[in-house]
């Protein structure tokens, strides 16, 4: 398989499986969208572990075979991600612990691992989404590169704290509870997924982590002029989708237990169109 093939197998699949995610980088020119596709399909793989319907241990199996796939990257491999991601890495130089470390945080679900404080749970969205900032900021390229690579881990952090409050309801039917159990306790909510408590105990909580998220964005969003415009464009038109879905949640935090927040596609459409306006402007 060239590695032409596989590229175009990876960008189809983050065209239909990543709307927030593709709606930014396909603001990128073609060398680093490409490469991008190829570390989101590899990423979705794991991601697709951790939540499919294999036992625990099938799980913790394919996850070990998944890491022994990048200490062996081969382009003559039959699998297009990992042909993709080969090219991908000699091009870019990818941070491929960053993808172990991804695999990790993956193991955390797989186990159940739930979270005490807020620190633990910065832990696990520091291998889950940290992560992926930093594997995308060695494609993008940046001045500064020891503060962008931290920035960028803060944005990873902010988007997968507003991922985690959009899925409240889904991940509680999974048996997933990601929210700090001392948060959950300060709001007087139960610690089981369920989000009961007091009345109007679930929109106080609800707010509070929407204002801790904002928080990681303000932060992560001076990563924007360390980047190339076209790199910046892509990482304003992905923080903008999340916070506006944050702008959602904090409006009407009852949605979070009874739905799935989400933006229409010509908003997003929207969006993506004045990130590249601001980015041009500087």
């Amino acid at each position: 398989m060239s590695p032409e093939e596989a590229y175009e197998h990876c960008e189809s699949l983050t065209r239909r499986a990543a709307a927030n995610f593709y709606y930014g980088i396909r603001l990128l020119p073609r060398d680093k969208r490409r490469a991008t596709c190829a570390v989101y399909a590899f990423a979705r793989r794991i991601d697709d572990i951790g939540d499919g319907s294999f036992a625990q241990r099938e799980k913790l199996d394919l996850l070990d075979a998944a890491e022994r796939s990048l200490a062996e990257l081969s382009s003559a491999s039959g699998d297009p991600v990992i042909v993709a991601l080969t090219d991908a890495h000699a091009r870019f130089s990818l941070p491929l612990d960053a993808l172990a470390e991804l695999i990790a945080g993956v193991r955390m679900d797989v186990t159940g691992t739930q979270y005490e404080s807020f620190e633990d749970l910065l832990g696990y969205c520091r291998h889950v989404a940290g992560t992926i900032g930093r594997l995308c900021l060695a494609i993008f390229g940046a001045s500064e590169p020891e503060r962008a690579r931290s920035l960028a881990d803060d944005l990873g952090v902010a988007m997968q704290l507003t991922n985690i409050l959009r899925d409240l309801r889904e991940d509680a039917g999974n048996g997933r509870v990601y929210m700090p159990r001392k948060d959950l306790v300060r709001y007087h909510l139960s610690t089981d997924g369920h989000f009961e408590g007091e009345e109007g105990q679930l929109d106080a909580f609800v707010r509070f982590q929407v204002r801790r998220a904002g928080e990681w964005f303000d932060r992560g969003l001076e990563l924007v002029p360390l980047l190339d415009r076209r790199s910046g464009a892509c990482v304003l038109a992905m923080t903008n989708i999340y916070s506006r879905l944050l702008r959602r949640i904090e409006d009407d935090p009852q949605r979070t237990s009874n739905e799935r927040v989400s933006l229409p596609m010509w908003e997003k459409l929207w969006v993506a169109t004045l990130s590249v306006i601001k980015a041009a402007l500087g």
